[in-house]
């Protein structure tokens, strides 16, 4: 079996249950790695994200940090977990999943409805002085819960320094029916100094109409007009859902402690872009974390 030697230099350190929007976990890079062994960091940082994918607002969250990877292949990266099953030095796949987190009628993460709730939210908010109802784009709208998705990765290297890693995972949204693909070109870390790495991705996500419609679409019960805008009933379809690019700065302060930082940007298109419920289609989160290697 074929694992990494150090993770600082190949993972992407992200948070547990990140906000939507925020950092995208990457699948490790395959190196030789003694049988019964395993690598692992854990730790702790900030995260500045949008309220939700499409919101203008913005919230700062605590930011527990896990990635380890065991000799069998097993892996786990921020909201994911998989398997390397491929040998091959230049290609590498196997099941994925991942945590796709949920959206509150106020447009925040969910964490009370765990991994399969069902909760709704669809209560007006409470009444600003006055007697008018404090109404947003997300006012009426129900809840999306958090969902455990399952897929595969297959990630193919076109050199040492760079890769394409793809993903297609199924089982976002209200009905656990939502399908989404990414495409990424990644250069992986490369030192611009000594203790120093960068890393860089840009690609694009592609969602089925179901997933669309369960993030983005609204239904003729909940129309609504608002005192600055019109929400009105959207059906939107599949294609392209945004595209995204991110970068990260690893800093190894000694042998078993590191500083990871970074931002990733992603705009949306297409259908979902158009949504009535979209205030700012363009979401930038940043983070940094510190963690410890055992």
């Amino acid at each position: 079996m074929r694992m990494p030697t150090t993770l600082a230099r190949s993972f992407t350190l992200t948070a547990l249950l990140a906000a939507a929007g925020g950092a995208a976990a990457q699948t490790p890079v395959a190196n030789p790695m003694p049988d019964g062994s395993r690598d692992m960091y854990l730790g702790l940082g900030l995260q500045s994200a949008n309220r939700y994918e499409g919101g203008s607002g913005r919230h700062l969250l605590l930011m527990p940090v896990l990635q380890a990877e065991w000799s069998n292949g097993v892996f786990i990266s921020g909201a994911s977990a998989g398997m390397h099953w491929s040998g091959s030095e230049g290609l590498e796949y196997g099941p994925l999943l991942s945590l796709h987190p949920g959206r509150s009628e106020r447009g925040r993460a969910l964490t009370g409805a765990g991994l399969s709730g069902t909760g709704s939210n669809t209560a007006l908010p409470p009444l600003l002085m006055g007697g008018w109802p404090a109404m947003t784009r997300m006012t009426g709208m129900p809840d999306v819960p958090r969902r455990l998705e399952g897929g595969a990765f297959l990630t193919w290297y076109l050199n040492p320094q760079w890769r394409l890693a793809n993903s297609v995972l199924y089982g976002a949204g209200r009905e656990r029916d939502g399908l989404r693909a990414t495409v990424d070109l990644q250069r992986v870390a490369a030192a611009v100094a000594p203790h120093h790495t960068l890393s860089f991705t840009a690609g694009i996500t592609l969602a089925d109409a179901h997933y669309n419609r369960a993030l983005f679409g609204v239904t003729p019960a909940q129309e609504l007009v608002g005192a600055n805008f019109v929400r009105r009933p959207y059906a939107p379809g599949g294609g392209v859902k945004d595209v995204h690019a991110g970068v990260r700065w690893n800093w190894a302060l000694a042998p078993s402690w590191m500083l990871t930082s970074g931002a990733h940007a992603a705009r949306l298109a297409g259908d979902a872009k158009a949504s009535p419920l979209v205030e700012r289609p363009t979401s930038v989160t940043a983070w940094s974390a510190l963690a410890y290697r055992f």
